[in-house]
């Protein structure tokens, strides 16, 4: 049988037949030195068709189907069109042989080829890529250099693109860089007490927090000058004014010894730059914060932000944790632990970083491992949430919250919790409603602003001509006219309002009242013409 190589270079696609190979009596050892001989591999492996790439782009989209196992239209024209032709019911006299066993499985349900992925093959296609350029005649020198470098770049560039408002790398580094701080400010704090201690060696009995004991100690510096006057801004450092009386009558009783002012200025020095990396911390600690809000919302709020990040950096990403299953969770952090207990066959650990969670501190002695293994199931369930749901929300992370305190108050009370199905359903309508309601107000929104805006007829014309401006005077002395006649009239016949929602009675009534007025000037005029004539 023969054989058939699929080689994808950064260029185009090659194939090439290799021929009188007995693989059964091969040995790999004998293929890896006879390779690098272009005279003895030249006549066994020979190019049989070449398909170059259309542009950069194609290349890019090509490369990333053959690294996701998938065969293109291009590819699959270029196999049809170059291997040889099987009649119908008959098997293959060749097969394909390829880099990559998805691609090759994906080719034989498409196309029927029978491909194979081997040692053998992968040395074959190893020969091919070391002598590429010499079976391609019409390549200048470095062409192929390049195309390698762009398609790399280009490759590369397009799998590190990524969401910049979801990235998990930022909070790997931050909560690294915020252990290593936290380690760094108190060696360095306990640092300033042993320095700072030599001259008042009664402050550290009185102050115990590291950051307002380096304040204290750079604002004091020099303890003979402290005197009572200062104890209002000592107060303000330290919150309490009983401490600051305590700090001042402690001064004046020290028994340290007198530093020189050189000392002092460096004390004061190192206490300023404890000051700025506690304060850097905090906002680190915000920052972290604000990212996990973001990247993790449910995971955030159902475990906290430090222990969430904790072990997404322990995983190594967010996509990595949502793998994991919620045994792998569970004792996420205690490895060491593990492996000793499967050596020694040992009881092996309940839980590793989870521990640091508030909901097993609450739980009993007896129910610690429980309840971890439950909320190791919960923060599976939250991370697979949030790595792959489209838009980030803590509504299934607070309800999966409620159900780890359910659990915990049946553990102690024996209180039964809610089933799963029906938190989730909850969850579920509660984003529905969220979201209708959003739609809901924008159209509101929307409404009121054309409600607001006057339409074209109502809006009043541009005046241009003084005629224009009499002509609409006219009309507004011939409306006003008519109007007072209208009320007139309507005096006259009963005192009207003119609405359409009067009764037929009050109608009819009026219609007579009208009747009779007429008809008494009529009678009037009568008289009057029949007096003139006499």
């Amino acid at each position: 049988m023969s054989v058939y190589l699929l080689y994808e270079a950064a260029s185009g696609y090659a194939l090439f037949h290799a021929h009188g190979l007995d693989e059964i009596g091969q040995n790999i050892e004998a293929v890896r030195s006879s390779v690098l001989d272009l005279n003895r591999f030249g006549k066994v492996v020979q190019l049989t068709a070449f398909y170059p790439f259309e542009s950069a782009l194609d290349a890019l989209n090509q490369c990333n189907s053959v690294s996701e196992g998938v065969m293109t239209e291009e590819l699959r024209n270029f196999l049809e069109l170059n291997l040889p032709k099987v009649k119908e019911g008959k098997k293959p006299k060749y097969s394909l042989g390829v880099s990559e066993p998805k691609i090759g499985s994906h080719i034989f349900e498409e196309t029927k080829i029978p491909c194979q992925s081997n040692e053998f093959v992968l040395e074959l296609l190893r020969g091919v890529r070391f002598h590429f350029d010499r079976f391609l005649k019409d390549l200048k020198p470095g062409d192929l250099e390049k195309a390698q470098l762009g398609l790399g770049h280009s490759y590369s560039r397009a799998k590190v693109k990524f969401n910049v408002n979801r990235v998990d790398n930022m909070v790997i580094q931050a909560i690294f860089l915020l252990d290593t701080l936290d380690k760094d400010v108190n060696s360095f704090a306990m640092r300033v007490r042993e320095w700072y201690g030599w001259h008042f060696p009664e402050l550290v009995k009185i102050v115990n927090d590291n950051y307002l004991y380096a304040k204290v100690a750079k604002y004091i510096e020099n303890k003979a000058e402290l005197s009572e006057d200062k104890i209002p801004e000592l107060t303000e450092i330290l919150g309490d004014e009983d401490k600051a009386k305590e700090v001042v009558e402690a001064a004046k009783a020290s028994m340290g010894q007198d530093l020189s002012p050189i000392d002092l200025i460096n004390v004061q020095q190192f206490a300023q730059r404890v000051m700025d990396l506690s304060e850097y911390r905090k906002k680190l600690h915000e920052y972290l914060v604000t990212k996990m809000n973001d990247i993790a919302p449910n995971l955030a709020s159902l475990i906290g932000e430090i222990v969430g990040a904790r072990l997404i950096s322990h995983a190594g990403s967010l996509t990595n944790l949502a793998k994991c299953p919620s045994s792998t969770l569970q004792i996420l952090g205690a490895e060491k632990a593990l492996f000793r207990a499967l050596k020694t066959r040992g009881n092996t650990p309940k839980y590793g970083l989870i521990f640091h969670s508030s909901f097993i501190g609450r739980a009993s002695a007896r129910n610690k491992g429980r309840m971890a293994r439950y909320l190791a199931n919960k923060c599976s369930i939250a991370s697979r949430i949030d790595c792959f749901a489209e838009s980030g929300s803590t509504t299934f992370g607070e309800k999966l919250r409620e159900q780890v305190e359910e659990r915990l108050d049946f553990y102690d009370k024996g209180v039964a919790p809610r089933k799963n199905i029906d938190v989730m359903k909850d969850a579920i309508k509660s984003l529905e409603n969220k979201a209708s309601g959003k739609k809901s107000k924008k159209r509101k929104s929307k409404v009121d602003g054309e409600e607001s805006e006057p339409m074209e007829e109502d809006r009043p014309a541009a005046v241009t001509n003084g005629d224009s401006e009499t002509k609409s005077e006219k009309k507004k002395k011939k409306k006003t006219l008519a109007a007072d006649e209208t009320e007139q009239v309507n005096g006259v016949n009963g005192k009207h309002d003119g609405t359409a929602k009067k009764s037929k009675k009050k109608s009819k009534e009026g219609d007579g009242e009208a009747e009779k007025s007429v008809t008494k000037s009529k009678k009037k005029k009568k008289k009057s013409k029949t007096e003139e004539s006499d």
